[in-house]
C-alpha cells in the first residue's frame, strides 16, 4: 500500500519492456507503487514506438498479428507479474491487469474464453483479466470470478455500470466459496475534457464533475461491501495545464481504494500532492454541482453515455492499428 492506514494503493498505468527492466523496479523499490495496468492503447504505444519489441517480433515467423500481439503482451504481462510476485505474496496487492480483445465487449462467451486463456497462457496468479463493463462483460465478470481469476472491471463512466460490476462479482464470488480481488475502473478525467469548456462558458467551476462522478460511483461501490473488490481510479492524467499535474490522484484520495496512473502523474503526487483523504464528499455538494449541469441544458447521463461508447471505440482502434502493423 502507498498510504497503509487508508489501504490505498498506487499502480503505475504503463506498460513497456525497457521501463521493467529498470524504472518500474524501483519504483517497487520504493514502495510508491504496488501494481500496474496496461490496455490496447498502452501496447500500441509502446509496441510500434520502442525497439524494445524487434527482436521478439522479428522471430515470430508466420503467426498471425493477433498471435504476435499476444505473444509480446503476455512476455511484458509475465515479466511485469513476476517482478511484482514478492507484494502479491506479501499480501500488498501486486496486480498487473491485461484486457481480452476489445472487439469481443459484446460477447460474453468469446471474452469468457478469451480471459481464460490468457490467464492459464500466463499463469501466474497475480494478473488481472481486464473486462469491458457492459452486457456481455457482467457475465463474464460473474464467469471468470466464479473461477477464482481476479478480474478488472474498465470503462466504468455510470454509477449503475459499476453496481453491475459489483453484483457480478459478488455472484462469482459466491460461487467459487472464497475471496477474489477484483476492481472497478472508474474513468476520470475524460468526463472533465468534455464537459469544462462548456462549464467555463457559464461560469461554472471546472474539473469537478470527473471527481463527483467518481466520488457516487465510489461511495455505491463501498455500500455494497463485495468481499475482495475495490474502486479503482483510472484516466487520472491531466491535459489541462492550469491543474496541477497530480490532481486527480489527490482529489480522489479514498479509504480501500486505487489509483492507476501515468508514471509522471505519480511521481509529481509523491513529491507535491497532498496526502490526505478527500472522499467521501458530501452528497449535497455534489448535488450542487450536478443542478448547474442541468441549469444549462447538459444532461450527464447522455455524456457518461458517448464516454463509454467513445472509450469502447478507442480501445478497438487502437488494437486494430496494433493488428494492421504488426
Amino acid at each position: 500500500m502507498y498510504i497503509e492506514d487508508l489501504k490505498f494503493s498506487l499502480w503505475a498505468d504503463f506498460i513497456e519492456r525497457d521501463y521493467l527492466d529498470n524504472e518500474f523496479k524501483e519504483l517497487i523499490e520504493k514502495k510508491i507503487i504496488n501494481g500496474a495496468t496496461s490496455n490496447p492503447a498502452i501496447f500500441k504505444n509502446a509496441i510500434l514506438s520502442s525497439d524494445a519489441y524487434l527482436a521478439q517480433l522479428e522471430s515470430l515467423g508466420d503467426l498471425s498479428a493477433k498471435e504476435k500481439y499476444e505473444a509480446v503482451a503476455i512476455y511484458d504481462i509475465t515479466k511485469a507479474a513476476d517482478i511484482l510476485r514478492p507484494l502479491y505474496d506479501a499480501g500488498d496487492d501486486g496486480y498487473v491487469s491485461i484486457e481480452v480483445d476489445p472487439f469481443f465487449c459484446d460477447d460474453a462467451k468469446a471474452t469468457i474464453a478469451e480471459g481464460k486463456r490468457l490467464f492459464a497462457t500466463i499463469n501466474r496468479p497475480n494478473v488481472m483479466i481486464k473486462v469491458p463493463a457492459t452486457d456481455a462483460g457482467y457475465e463474464a465478470m460473474e464467469a471468470l470470478t466464479a473461477e477464482g481469476i481476479p478480474v478488472n472491471a474498465t470503462l466504468v463512466f455510470k454509477k449503475e455500470q459499476a453496481l453491475s460490476c459489483a453484483k457480478a462479482f459478488q455472484r462469482g464470488v459466491a460461487l467459487y466459496g472464497k475471496k477474489v480481488d477484483t476492481v472497478i475502473s472508474v474513468f476520470v478525467s475524460r468526463v472533465d475534457r468534455a464537459l469544462d469548456k462548456m462549464l467555463l462558458e457559464h461560469n461554472i467551476e471546472v474539473a469537478l464533475t470527473g471527481i463527483y462522478n467518481s466520488a457516487t460511483i465510489y461511495n455505491a461501490v463501498e455500500s455494497m461491501k463485495v468481499e475482495g473488490c475495490r474502486t479503482l481510479f483510472a484516466s487520472t492524467g491531466v491535459k489541462d495545464d492550469s491543474l496541477p499535474p497530480y490532481y486527480y490522484v489527490e482529489k480522489l484520495l479514498a479509504y480501500n481504494s486505487v489509483n492507476t496512473a501515468p508514471v509522471e502523474t505519480i511521481k509529481a503526487f509523491v513529491s507535491e500532492g497532498k496526502k490526505d483523504k478527500a472522499l467521501p464528499i458530501d452528497a449535497t455538494v455534489i448535488d450542487e454541482h450536478m443542478q448547474k449541469l442541468e441549469s444549462i441544458g447538459i444532461e450527464l447521463d447522455a455524456v457518461l453515455k458517448k464516454q463509454i461508447d467513445d472509450g469502447l471505440e478507442a480501445f478497438k482502434e487502437a488494437f486494430k492499428e496494433i493488428l494492421e502493423a504488426l
